[in-house]
């Protein structure tokens, strides 16, 4: 399936721990992967057969990091998007529905809408070191929480 086209073409991906749902829109194509190393290449694969505006995928605790990686490896065009800004999205279109294949259409709805500009990845020392000060935040609050039982 060659799909090489004209078309403004956004993907919206919804995050699971265990799956990856895909949705290409303006094409209708649904797929899923698993949220796993042969998942992601399966679905970058399966990406590369098109002419990507941007890929949207929602910030969600850092599972959806192997995914951007693979996506900043492979030099195809991602935005990691304020999952607040996509649920206002949804509130003023009144889609109230929730399932994992609308939850991917509606982000890739909002990526052809809204247009978000495309995201970059930090060096590796900056990543290693934003994760290294995340850990330690939710260290001080367990630390807090053990203090107050006592």
């Amino acid at each position: 399936m060659n799909s090489k086209t004209n078309q403004n073409i956004n993907v919206g991906v919804d995050t699971g721990k265990f799956q990856l749902d895909i949705y290409i829109r303006p094409i209708g194509h649904f797929f899923s992967v698993t949220n796993d190393d042969k998942g992601i290449k399966e679905a970058v694969k399966q990406l590369k057969r098109y002419q990507l505006e941007r890929i949207v995928i929602e910030a969600t605790g850092r599972l959806e990091m192997p995914f951007i990686m693979a996506c900043a490896e492979s030099k195809l065009p991602f935005v990691i998007a304020n999952p607040i800004h996509v649920k206002r999205f949804a509130g003023a279109i009144g889609q109230r529905a929730k399932t994992d294949k609308l939850d991917a259409q509606l982000i890739a709805h909002y990526g052809e809408a809204i247009k978000p500009p495309l995201s970059t990845l930090k060096p590796d020392i900056m990543r290693s070191m934003s994760d290294l000060v995340a850990r330690r935040n939710q260290l001080l609050a367990m630390q807090t929480m053990e203090k107050n039982r006592l």
